[in-house]
């Protein structure tokens, strides 16, 4: 008989994937107005405030847009199963390398 357990099938909640959406989101979008500001400071006539202007409006839209898109990946991806497993795949090639050495 085999030494084999039921492998739980579990998901992330929809809450945990807007929370790290939310946490990503804020890394992403610190960096895209960072970037923008420079940019638009340094290689354009506009002023240091228009340069934050432009940078604050680029940075809110792609806030809001890319916090959609990425909960909606993040809710496709949360659906499949492949690498979910991959610890009890490996423990069961493991006993089973086991249970082929002792036999010998």
């Amino acid at each position: 008989m085999s030494n084999r357990t039921a492998v739980k099938k579990t998901k992330d909640d929809p809450i945990r994937s807007l929370l790290k959406a939310i946490s990503w989101r804020v890394i992403a979008s610190g960096t895209t107005f960072i970037i923008s500001y420079f940019i638009f400071s340094n290689f354009s006539e506009k002023s240091k405030s228009e340069a934050m202007e432009t940078a604050s409006y680029i940075t809110g839209i792609e806030l809001v847009t890319k916090l959609i898109i990425y909960y909606l990946h993040e809710r496709m991806w949360t659906n499949i199963n492949w690498g979910k497993n991959w610890r009890a795949r490996a423990r069961r090639k493991i006993e089973k390398k086991r249970e082929k050495n002792s036999i010998i």
